[in-house]
């Protein structure tokens, strides 16, 4: 049964639906009851919380009860409309009454801003209404001045700015249409000749985390009644959906999405120099734009069809738009507003300039979250920014050199401008490895000299402490930024840059490119961008990061990078629209740091959260808190003691006696890459390994992601054919070796043989090092003061002050309430994210073992911050606690495997 709020325990509606036809099977008791509590939190509208394990049907629950929802809602309004003449259109919800529930989610200490915010330091006042007056005295444009007409094309057009009393002054470049990609690279521009149809409302924008989780989703979708009555539309990059070859094959979404950008402002037949991944230049022509935009009559065609096939995922409409010869990117998108269900990523909906750039219109509308247990992080982590040295001279080097070369010929607005760039760029440097300048003013970077001079620790600023740090406070970085996106000085300057760099050295390749690891001069314009666009926030929205280069040289390169940290007015801007927002996942635990993170200004009584049991009975389940290993030492996994010999052998010899009792695959997760490699290597070098191998074939994941599929693929093999060699018997399944945090532990299901036991090694607590981290916990800690917008007076002032980073063990002492509890929340969403591995359908069976003396559950300590207590519902009330030897725990293990071996083979048979 799912547990319920005080909010659920009041009096039920009148009429709670339970039926729901379309479910295309007999819907467990669990099933029932989250359809039937996520259709009732649809009719009161607000935030749905929604936790049911993986292997439950979660996502069949969710299509059912919310596409019941809508098909109800709009039945009533259908009848609603009757009897009123003169009203042919539907109404959804009353668009000029604001809920109760949205008025209590207001944030207290903020207000709609229009246009602009104030703020000090930036420079910024509330903006006024920009009027457009043609500039006066011009200097002479390109054409009128002499030079080399092969270099025109590289003469960014001219560009001034309104008055300068206008705090928010947009400029306007002469030629019109001149733009240029974000940092963020989002979609920010519409296809030409779009199509507008009818808007449907209420409808459902259903999110989740990869393409492969929509994939599943689309799929669950087709096997119920809806897909016959009910548009579903999926939305994807320009990567995945582009059907132009000579687009397509630049590799890199960024390029992709400005050489597409870069087709649809041709209005004649050209050749457009693109970048590929290699760093050569090459000529594609560009036949009056995008080919595949260019006939209507096609792209109604690939509408039709769409609607005719019914659901599509991202590969199906990537293949219509091949065989028809049309967009398949901006046709999907022509369909949002006739769509019932929008499938899309989370950037897509997350992001407010994806939003914006795709028209979409949360209005009244339902949004599902899925995955939602680090919605949170990733919400912020999407506003985050970042540059590093090598980029910063990059474009560094491109912009004198293009000013150098084009001084007399630029309008005063463009030389203003990139003068501007320059200054910020070496304050950026300054900062970072230190600078020289030589007489003409043009900088001279000595970054190993600085590096050698000083040794500077990272160091977190707020927004002003940077920007006076560097005497830049007094720049419009609104009119900066809003220049650098409509001038097209970007495409100019490293046009000019790569054309320079190959008639120096006679080839399209120079290393003038400085193609890096970093990625090509244009990512590194873009990377500034996104550090202006960050500069503009609010002060307290956000902490800026300096790295400096260690001298050890073990660590990356210097950066600098914005940390967003308000996650709740960014959630606010989605729930505001929205009629609901639900948040869904199979491990949803401990709920209430979600809570505090998205909407702390909400009622308690409006958020409305269910979870339940799994689908197993209980004797398919056997989680155990081991404490002690076989020679009786108690496990302690903590900081200072789990890379101890002696802790690391005690794992060895409790591991050769489990792989002899427990069959088939066991998946064994520990809480870093640099944990596992020195455990692996201890038990090599003393023998445990050798022996361990005698019962089952070992496998280690990856570091590198890419080449996980092909150790699954092995390890599956390995357990279907255990020994690997025809006739062989020796061993007997195989051990997976694993990382808390790496696509093992979040992505991939252990369904059956492949995970009969889940071993969790310890308690995985991120590392204290983590400068982002520790910046979010001081940011946390400071939620529920009476003024949540300014430092936490508590933590000291030296924590928010321009100093260097503190110890990560010192902030987390200081912590004392909720700093603390986001961190040790953190640990517990790792552990319940791995441990879900395992049991995905309603006759699988697998054993869970918690390894460590912290998991065992203590009668005389009931804290809520105890792991057990942070558990999953399913697990924790099953949860049995070995804390007198380990012979009870191999007891345990070999009962439940010889039973559920006897009730396989009855159910086989």
């Amino acid at each position: 049964m799912g547990k319920k709020t005080i909010e659920e325990m009041g009096e039920a509606p009148e009429k709670a639906r339970r039926e729901f036809p379309a479910f295309p099977f007999d819907p467990y008791p669990i099933q029932t009851d989250f359809m039937a509590f996520l259709y009732d939190s649809l009719e009161k509208g607000g935030i749905a919380m929604l936790e049911s394990p993986t292997g439950t049907g979660k996502t069949l629950s969710i299509i059912c009860s919310t596409m019941q929802w809508v098909v109800d809602r709009r039945k009533q309004q259908r009848e609603q409309q009757k009897g009123k003449p003169g009203d042919t259109k539907t109404s959804s919800i009353d668009e000029e009454e604001e809920p109760d529930w949205m008025r209590d989610f207001a944030i207290p200490g903020t207000k709609k801003e229009e246009g602009g915010r104030r703020r000090l330091g930036s420079g910024l006042v509330k903006s006024k209404k920009a009027s457009f007056v043609k500039p006066k005295n011009v200097e002479k444009t390109a054409e009128e001045s002499p030079g080399n007409d092969e270099e025109m094309e590289f003469l960014v057009d001219d560009y001034e700015s309104e008055a300068e009393d206008m705090e928010y002054g947009i400029g306007r470049s002469k030629r019109k249409g001149g733009r240029c990609l974000s940092s963020s690279s989002s979609d920010e521009e519409e296809g030409e000749g779009g199509m507008e149809e009818e808007e449907v409302t209420p409808k459902v924008y259903f999110t989740s985390r990869t393409h492969a989780q929509l994939s599943q989703f689309v799929r669950e979708f087709k096997r119920t009644g809806f897909t016959s009555e009910l548009n579903l539309i999926c939305l994807g990059s320009r990567k995945n959906l582009c059907v132009n070859s000579d687009v397509l094959k630049l590799g890199n979404s960024n390029r992709i999405n400005e050489h597409c950008l870069e087709l649809q402002k041709s209005k004649k037949d050209s050749q457009i120099k693109v970048q590929t991944d290699n760093g050569r230049v090459q000529h594609v022509k560009a036949s009056s734009g995008c080919p595949m935009l260019r006939k209507q009559n096609l792209r109604k065609q690939f509408r039709t069809e769409v609607w005719e096939h019914g659901a599509s995922d991202i590969e199906d409409l990537a293949q219509l738009g091949r065989k028809i010869g049309t967009c398949s990117y901006y046709g999907a998108r022509e369909m949002v507003r006739a769509g019932d269900l929008v499938v899309l990523p989370y950037q897509s909906l997350l992001l407010r300039s994806a939003r914006e750039s795709l028209g979409l219109n949360l209005k009244n509308s339902v949004v599902v979250i899925d995955e939602a247990h680090n919605v949170a992080d990733s919400l912020t982590s999407m506003y985050n920014s970042k540059i590093t040295v090598s980029q910063l001279k990059q474009v560094l080097s491109h912009l004198e050199l293009y000013l150098g070369r084009f001084r007399n010929r630029l309008g005063a607005g463009n030389r203003r401008y990139i003068q501007t760039l320059i200054v910020l760029i070496q304050s950026f440097l300054r900062l970072l490895v230190g600078c020289q300048e030589d007489s003409s003013g043009i900088s001279n970077i000595h970054a190993d000299q600085a590096t050698e001079e000083k040794n500077f620790g990272d160091t977190s600023m707020t927004i002003n402490e940077f920007l006076f740090s560097l005497n830049i406070d007094n720049i419009n970085l609104v009119k900066l930024h809003r220049y650098v996106k409509e001038s097209n000085i970007i495409h100019k300057v490293t046009g000019y840059g790569a054309k320079f760099a190959s008639s120096r050295i006679g080839s399209l390749h120079s290393d003038h490119q400085g193609h890096g690891a970093e990625g090509s001069v244009i990512s590194g314009f873009q990377a500034l961008v996104g550090i202006f666009l960050s500069l503009i926030n609010n002060d307290s929205d956000g902490r800026m990061i300096v790295s400096r280069q260690k001298l050890s040289g073990k660590t990356e390169e210097g950066y600098l990078k914005f940390v967003m940290l308000c996650g709740e007015k960014i959630f606010s801007e989605i729930a505001g629209q929205a009629h609901a927002v639900v948040l869904a996942g199979g491990t949803l635990q401990p709920i209430e740091e979600t809570r505090v993170r998205l909407f702390p200004g909400l009622a308690l009584d409006h958020v409305h959260f269910f979870t339940c049991n799994h689908i197993v009975p209980p004797e398919s389940l056997l989680p155990i808190a081991v404490s002690r290993g076989p020679s009786g030492m108690t496990f302690d996994f903590s900081y200072n003691s789990r890379s101890t010999p002696s802790m690391i052998d005690e794992l060895g010899r409790l591991l050769c006696n489990l792989v002899a009792v427990i069959p088939e695959g066991v998946v064994m997760f520990f809480s870093s890459f640099d944990y596992e490699e020195q455990v692996y290597n201890t038990w090599r070098a003393s023998g445990v390994l050798s022996k361990i191998l005698k019962k089952k074939h070992v496998y280690r994941e990856p570091r590198n992601s890419i080449d996980v599929d092909l150790v699954l693929k092995e390890y599956k093999k390995a357990i279907e054919s255990p020994s690997g060699i025809p006739n062989d018997s020796r061993t007997n399944g195989a051990l997976l070796l694993a990382v808390v945090g790496g696509k093992i532990s979040e992505g991939i299901n252990f369904s059956d043989g492949m995970g009969r036991c889940i071993i969790m090694v310890g308690l995985p607590y991120p590392s204290p090092a983590d400068v982002e981290l520790m910046e979010r916990i001081k940011y946390i800690e400071g939620l529920g003061e009476p003024s949540s917008l300014t430092p936490n007076k508590s933590l000291g002032n030296k924590l928010y002050g321009n100093t260097r980073v503190q110890s990560g063990f010192d902030i987390l002492r200081k912590c004392k309430q909720r700093g603390r509890e986001y961190y040790e929340n953190l640990c517990m969403k790792a552990v319940n994210q791995s441990i879900g591995r395992a049991i995905r359908h309603i006759n699988d069976y697998a054993a869970i073992l918690l390894v460590d003396s912290r998991y065992a559950c203590d009668p005389s300590f009931q804290s809520f911050s105890h792991p057990a207590n942070k558990l999953p519902l399913w697990i924790k009330d099953r949860l049995v606690s070995a804390t007198q030897s380990y012979g009870e725990v191999h007891r345990l293990l070999r009962q439940f495997f010889q039973i559920r071996s006897s009730v396989t083979k009855i159910i086989s048979s």
